[in-house]
């Protein structure tokens, strides 16, 4: 499912237009990516959990060459799957 496809599922559920329910969706992701760029979390009680992480500096290897190279440290976004959501799965 891509974002034009969940604004859709969105719309037909909650009974709103489609352009409503894309700025719904938008405003989601927006708020999310903001909240994740200040450090916060944001936690969707029984769906889950959106968060930051560090990732430490370090060696790699080129698997084409065996050349080793280093990879810089990052910040990058989690998502831990709350029991809600992993029980609908299962």
């Amino acid at each position: 499912m891509n974002k034009g496809e969940l604004a859709d599922a969105i719309a037909a559920q909650a009974n709103l237009s489609k352009s409503s329910a894309q700025g719904v969706v938008n405003a989601f992701v927006g708020a999310v990516t903001s909240a994740l760029q200040s450090g916060d979390k944001v936690t969707l009680t029984g769906f889950g959990t959106f968060s930051v992480s560090q990732r430490a500096a370090r060696k790699a290897r080129n698997p084409r060459t065996g050349e080793e190279i280093q990879v810089a440290a990052a910040t990058v976004p989690k998502f831990k799957a709350g029991a809600g959501l992993k029980a609908s799965v299962n």
